[in-house]
């Protein structure tokens, strides 16, 4: 740097920046950071206006790595002085805190920054002054401060302001790993038309800009975390858990002793026992084993998060794919620069050995069910509470379990209704739902779903599972994606259910009326936000498209065709504006299918086809299911040209809005019902643009395109992503009509649906496997009981009434007539076969 960028510099000034430059080239060395921009994903501002960095406490250290990364960034400098003020300071900095003291540094007890109410002061003064605050963190490590054990105070960053020994162990240590937060400048001109005096303009930037870094630091190495004792201490002495001791002591003739250690068991056997040496160990192995078996993992939309997660408790609500989800999100978590989340995982998983490891990597652990154990209920209860008001991070899966056919589950409402009663309890820190989606290309246990599937009881996780890792590395799962979904606060929420929740929570004693309500609502939109944050991968089209035809097969102009029109499908409307979608041609998408080892060629004289490799297609099933709902309005267009060249435009209407409520709670679609009704139409505008359908010269009907001789052949794959879902619906209302109103019950009806629609998939097609999964049929069920379809009389049977026939009506109305006479057919045969 040249000594002409500050001309008002003294001789001192001079030789003591090239001291500070020598200093930073060391440093340099060694210390590598990571710059992350604010919420506009701008670092600092590069305008015309003065420029001073806040940092929260002094470091030399800090200085100069930031310094470091202003010169790279070509923005103003904190060593230099201020430009564009007179008799400015020799630097561009200031911190709110200082350490005082040669041997035994103490902070200072000053009560502001002389550097920040001096530019107040010079703002004050010149009207046409306009200074601009860029509030900095420099991190050197992350870790929440689990215990005060003098290595881990040495090695990371933690709450306590560090001196110059631990600040030199801490660069050593961690200097690879430093990071450089900038967030959004503070107009000081702004602040002065407010009208207040300087005095009170400096205390009031002062408090900001505190809670400000208190914010940014909680977001980044976690909250202050008491050790896991004291946290196992603090949940067994609580009044609610000191109750159920004394009620299981009482009910179950024992000791209140006893009962206190059955508590305390119960703790330990919950607790997490966050250690940040064990995630930096399991970050180094992750980080290989991904470089293994991915070609890439891609995290998408996570720019804004850091600023929206300021302040807030935050609950990752990730869909559940694999037991890979765990550790994947965590890890991106980490390497972008925020605390790994304390994980709610299946006891299941609580095995030797990769329990603990799994239980210092954040997770804490729960059993399937807490009906019969109220003391449980009672000590898991107050431990999510305890970790939740300290402004722990939380993940947990809200589909109870893995997904086996790629499509979302029904979500429970266990986790979500501790969540908010806990936060209704102390309403202290605003909580932040981040729905995340989670997409693969290659599933690591993929095989054992389809057993599953086909009835096979599904098999305990075990210790030796582990040796399976390096049977995993040897294949090739393609790539992995990430999407966090548009986030949810739970403030909003309750001011939608209740405008005067506070008031209604402080004055009852009970559980609010909307309670249930409202964890209902809450988990259908954390639903809704993930399958509207899907990402579409190359597998995902292949299986969409290929999955379509008859024999899993297509010639490779017809094959290319189709998937360039899924690709135009899905980047307009009504598309959600949050779907991201491969950018490989349809030509490279076939050629990463042959790569996956997913498809494989017959040459023919007439043109190659393409088809699905052996044995991968019930596979492939699994993700054109994860993004069937992206397809489900054109798919329904396309179902209604299957058995009629023709359709009016107000039929196809009608028979959309009669099947909206069960494609809603099935897909968990982003469209109410009057939005669906602009979505069907904005579907059926591109069906008619891409040349499958046009009008009639009336407008009021649509016919098959008849100058488009690929038009029928398209229209039928596209329409098979949604049979297969208006097949079951027709399936389990023909096994009702057949036995009659008020005689199946509903675990009855749910095994007949599940017989015809397999032994109709055996005789058809392939065995699809969302008709051997039973809670398919049992969400179409509790829909048609949700919408008053259905009803159960005194017997406990199923009752209807002629309601029912509509549907069946509009199912038949799209479906061939063959699969039409087959149901038809096999409905009333196995509908009197009797339990075995």
């Amino acid at each position: 740097m040249s000594m002409n960028s500050a001309p008002n510099m003294t001789l001192t000034d001079k030789l003591k920046l090239r001291w500070y430059l020598l200093l930073r080239w060391i440093l340099g060395l060694w210390v590598k950071p990571r710059i992350l921009p604010d919420a506009d994903g701008k670092t600092g501002t590069n305008g015309a206006q003065p420029v001073c960095y806040i940092m929260d406490s002094y470091a030399l250290s800090s200085v100069l790595i930031l310094d470091r990364c202003c010169e790279q960034q070509k923005l103003a400098r904190p060593l230099l002085p201020v430009a564009g003020i007179g008799q400015s300071p020799d630097r561009s900095y200031a911190t709110l805190t200082r350490l005082r003291g040669l041997f035994v540094r103490r902070p200072d007890p000053r009560t502001h920054s002389a550097m920040l109410g001096l530019m107040i002061e010079k703002s004050w003064a010149d009207p046409q002054l306009d200074i601009q605050l860029v509030p900095v963190t420099v991190m050197v490590g992350q870790r929440p401060s689990v215990d005060s054990g003098l290595t881990r105070i040495i090695f990371s960053e933690n709450w306590e302001i560090a001196g110059r020994l631990r600040r030199l162990f801490s660069t050593l240590v961690n200097g690879r790993r430093t990071f450089v937060q900038f967030s959004r400048p503070i107009s000081l001109r702004e602040l002065a038309r407010e009208g207040l005096d300087s005095p009170v303009a400096l205390r009031k930037v002062s408090r900001i800009l505190r809670v400000h870094f208190e914010r940014v630091r909680t977001a980044a190495i976690g909250p202050d975390l008491s050790h896991r004792r004291t946290v196992v201490n603090k949940v067994v002495n609580s009044p609610a858990v000191r109750a159920a001791i004394k009620e299981k002591a009482h009910r179950d003739n024992i000791s209140t002793e006893k009962a206190r250690n059955q508590a305390v068991a119960y703790t330990r056997e919950i607790a997490a026992n966050y250690s940040y040496s064990s995630i930096m160990v399991a970050v180094a192995f992750v980080s290989w084993f991904w470089n293994r078996i991915y070609n890439g993992i891609k995290l998408n939309h996570f720019e804004s998060f850091p600023h929206q997660a300021l302040g807030h408790e935050v609950i990752y609500v990730p869909c559940h794919r694999s037991h890979i989800d765990y550790i994947l999100l965590s890890y991106l978590v980490h390497k972008n620069g925020s605390v790994p989340p304390h994980i709610a995982a299946g006891i299941n998983l609580n095995l030797p050995v990769i329990g603990s490891w799994l239980r210092r990597g954040g997770a804490f652990y729960l059993r399937r069910t807490f009906r019969s154990h109220k003391l449980y209920a009672a000590v898991f209860y107050e431990y999510l509470s305890t970790i939740q008001s300290q402004g722990v991070s939380i993940e947990y899966f809200i589909e109870g379990t893995r997904s086996r056919t790629g499509r979302l589950l029904p979500p429970k409402a266990g986790m979500l209704a501790m969540s908010v009663r806990s936060y209704l309890g102390a309403p202290v820190r605003p909580i932040m739902f981040q729905p995340v989606y989670i997409g693969y290309e290659r599933l690591v246990e993929g095989d054992s779903y389809t057993t599953e599937l086909s009835g096979k009881a599904k098999r305990s996780e075990r210790l030796s599972d582990l040796t399976k890792v390096f049977g995993i590395a040897r294949h090739n799962y393609g790539e992995a994606h990430v999407s966090l979904g548009e986030p949810i606060y739970l403030d909003e929420l309750l001011n939608e259910q209740d405008p005067h929740w506070r008031a209604t929570i402080d004055s009852s004693a009970t559980r609010p009326a909307w309670m249930n309500t409202l964890v209902d609502n809450l988990g259908q939109r954390i639903m809704t936000h993930i399958n509207a944050s899907a990402d579409v991968n190359p597998v995902n089209l292949l299986a969409l498209v290929l999955l379509g035809t008859p024999r899993h097969a297509l010639g490779g102009e017809l094959l290319q065709s189709q998937l360039a029109l899924y690709k135009n499908l899905l980047s307009q409307k009504p598309t959600p504006e949050r779907i991201t979608l491969t950018d490989k041609t349809a030509a490279e998408i076939i050629s990463y299918g042959f790569e996956m080892k997913i498809l494989q060629r017959q040459e023919h004289t007439l043109g190659d086809i393409i088809s699905i490799a052996p044995d991968r297609a019930i596979g492939l099933t699994y993700f054109r299911n994860n993004v069937a709902h992206l397809m489900a309005l054109p798919s329904l267009v396309a179902c209604c040209f299957l058995e009629h060249h023709k359709f009016s435009i107000g039929n196809l209407r009608r028979t959309a809005i009669g099947i909206q409520p069960f494609l809603q709670a099935e897909l968990f679609l982003p469209w109410g019902q009057r939005e669906f009704t602009r979505a069907l139409d904005e579907s059926i505008e591109q069906l008619v643009q891409h040349g499958l359908l046009m009008h009639d010269d009336d407008g009021t009907s649509l016919s098959r395109a008849t100058d488009n001789p690929q038009a029928g052949m398209q229209l039928k794959i596209l329409a098979h992503s949604l049979l297969q879902t208006v097949q079951r619906y027709l399936i389990t209302i023909s096994v009702l009509a057949r036995s009659g109103s008020g005689v199946l019950s509903r675990a009855e009806l749910e095994r007949l649906c599940i017989q015809t629609a397999q032994r109709i998939s055996m005789l058809h097609e392939f065995s699809a496997p969302e008709f051997y999964d039973r809670a398919l049929f049992k969400g179409f069920i509790a829909q048609l009981r949700k919408i008053g379809f259905l009803s159960t009389n005194k017997d406990n049977k199923l009752q209807f009434d002629q309601r029912l026939q509509q549907i069946s009506k509009d199912a038949k109305f799209i479906l061939g007539e063959a699969i039409r006479h087959e149901i038809d057919q096999q409905a009333p045969a196995v509908a009197h076969v009797t339990d075995k």
